[in-house]
């Protein structure tokens, strides 16, 4: 039986609909696959683009580390996930990362099961700026031991979390929500000799969550160098 015109008219509004998607579909994976490409960094949620308070979701996202690898937050769900910001030329994080502090405390948090991703927000043109080669040799010269060090040149992470600092640590958990947000101790201080006398935020909340308790400390002022974002 010939159609209708109704019948004709509802087949072609199907068609069209379904090729709309498809095309955003591809759209949307093209624009990863550039955000990859070119090293940067690609916000996976468009709605999640105020920073998150605690006990908000986490915004998802994808990034390059310093080898080429990609890596996407929504990849690591059911862990809890650690972000630290951080910038090798800013004395703060020299004082962690010298010290041993910043890599004794990833080597506890990995040894947990936490994915621990350092995160690298300055600009190309800050005088500050690694390319990820330089950014990773400065890591390992530091027995540093994250799970991956990402490239955010863009600031698209960073802005997302509302990063203000080096270092500024967030602790994701495993349903995607964020559970920490701020400094890595307590003492805002670029003085290695103040770092035994602080209360290490981050291994205290690691060390409650994992004994299946709240954490005591949850929202803390991150204390560093400001971030370099593009401008």
């Amino acid at each position: 039986m010939p159609s209708t015109p109704s019948e004709s008219s509802s087949r072609s509004y199907r068609a069209a609909r379904n090729a709309r998607a498809a095309l955003s579909r591809a759209s949307r994976r093209a624009m990863m696959a550039a955000a990859v490409a070119l090293g940067a960094t690609f916000l996976m949620n468009a709605d999640a683009m105020a920073a998150p308070a605690v006990g908000q979701k986490a915004p998802d996202f994808v990034a390059v580390d310093t080898s080429g690898k990609q890596h996407r937050l929504s990849d690591f769900a059911g862990k809890f996930v650690v972000l630290e910001w951080t910038n090798p030329g800013c004395p703060f994080v020299r004082k962690h990362y010298e010290s041993g502090n910043m890599p004794a405390t990833q080597k506890s948090a990995t040894s947990q099961g936490t994915v621990w991703l350092s995160v690298n927000s300055t600009e190309r043109g800050s005088v500050d700026y690694l390319k990820p080669t330089a950014l990773d040799g400065w890591m390992k010269d530091h027995s540093a031991a994250p799970t991956a060090v990402l490239m955010d040149e863009d600031g698209v992470i960073g802005q997302a979390y509302g990063a203000r600092t080096t270092p500024h640590v967030f602790i994701i958990d495993p349903r995607g929500v964020l559970v920490y947000a701020g400094g890595i101790d307590s003492i805002a201080s670029s003085r290695v000799s103040d770092i035994k006398t602080a209360t290490n935020y981050v291994n205290q909340a690691l060390a409650e969550v994992y004994a299946g308790k709240a954490i005591s400390a949850s929202a803390t002022r991150a204390y560093g160098c400001s971030v370099k974002y593009k401008t």
